[in-house]
């Protein structure tokens, strides 16, 4: 038995066929050139993007290496904008339309995913599929092959929760003698905080840097009214809890026989003209574990309103031992008192001879630079 054939025997009407066709492929070729043109263009972009990408964080690593020894205002805002417009072309990047092949690389390409901690908790979720049971093919039984395991990492945002403290009263039936644990201590004394809440503030302030106003918008939205001033109070009365810890982190910081001290520029909010000053935040490390040395090692800091020699003289009034510090002025009264001998910093002796090299190079200085 023949199949009959689906072409007709008109003349006329096989060329208009032949001409449909041929007008339906030519309009497929346009669409894959405009298409090749869109993935070209893509990837022009990429590659831009990429150029771009590789271009700040050069940009951002030369910058942190003049940061360190001198860092000043400009140099962390010219950082954080560059580090923010770098977050911006590789978030466009993970924002991609659609999968474009990848090209070579001459550039390193980027490390490869670390695992998820295994400190952190983990929340199994079992996806069964319809068929699990009984085979949807022939009605059978199913049994186990085995399992795939895919991990991904959630966050589960804090929330505030009320400790309603308890404390039941008993009465002696004899002599009517009343009995009541003792109420919890506080941080503050009648705060409404606890222990967690009065350090997240803390935390979010001097490390997160976010202000206390942008702290108390953020409760509001958690339903939780802080005003900025009650904040303020908080902190203020956690730096008077803390102190005794401070003080005692100072003597054990200063009963070391070797001491790095450095000092950082900090604006400081001047009240009353609306503008900013610069305060000095100083900063005295222990650390010896590099030199097999047991001891817990502990950094001490200090806020001084302005770089006066006396500050790093009253701070290191008890200690003897090496110093290790840039060439700053203010420590050479330490060095004259016969009781702290000078280490000087490597780092900072460099940099005078890579100004030299950059100002000058020549084919000496260009040849161990390169070695």
């Amino acid at each position: 038995m023949t199949r009959a054939s689906p072409l007709p025997d008109d003349v006329e009407t096989l060329k208009a066929m032949l001409l449909s066709q041929e007008a339906a492929l030519r309009e497929r070729d346009a669409q894959m050139l405009k298409l090749q043109e869109t993935v070209d263009s893509q990837q022009a972009a990429l590659a831009s993007r990429a150029a771009e990408v590789e271009h700040l964080k050069l940009l951002i690593a030369k910058l942190r290496r003049m940061q360190f020894g001198r860092k000043s205002e400009k140099l962390d805002n010219k950082i954080e904008q560059l580090e923010l417009r770098l977050e911006e072309l590789e978030a466009d990047e993970g924002a991609a339309p659609f999968e474009i092949p990848k090209t070579s690389r001459t550039t390193v390409e980027q490390a490869p995913r670390k695992p998820l901690p295994e400190h952190r908790p983990r929340e199994t979720r079992t996806h069964l599929p319809e068929s699990a049971g009984k085979c949807t093919e022939c009605g059978g039984e199913m049994k186990s092959l085995g399992e795939d395991v895919a991990e991904q990492l959630e966050y589960v945002p804090a929330s505030f929760r009320v400790i309603r403290h308890v404390r039941p009263k008993f009465a002696c039936v004899c002599c009517e003698h009343i009995s009541q644990a003792p109420a919890p201590s506080r941080p503050i004394e009648r705060g409404l905080a606890g222990p967690g809440l009065l350090a997240h503030v803390l935390v979010s302030k001097f490390a997160d840097h976010v202000p206390l106003y942008r702290q108390s918008v953020m409760y509001a939205w958690e339903g939780i009214a802080l005003d900025r001033s009650l904040l303020a109070k908080w902190v203020g009365h956690a730096a008077t809890l803390l102190q005794p810890l401070v003080e005692t982190l100072r003597r054990h910081v200063m009963s070391a026989t070797k001491l790095h001290a450095d000092d950082t520029p900090v604006p400081v909010l001047a009240p009353g003209n609306g503008k900013t000053k610069t305060g000095r935040l100083w900063v005295y490390v222990r650390d010896d574990r590099a030199s097999a040395d047991t001891t817990p090692p502990a950094v001490w800091f200090v806020y001084t309103p302005d770089r006066k020699g006396i500050h790093p003289q009253q701070h290191l009034e008890s200690f003897n031992g090496t110093l290790q510090a840039d060439t700053y002025g203010g420590y050479q009264a330490i060095y004259e008192s016969g009781r702290v001998t000078e280490a000087a910093c490597w780092a900072h002796a460099r940099r005078q001879f890579y100004g030299l090299h950059a100002a000058r190079p020549n084919a000496l200085n260009t040849a161990r630079t390169v070695s």
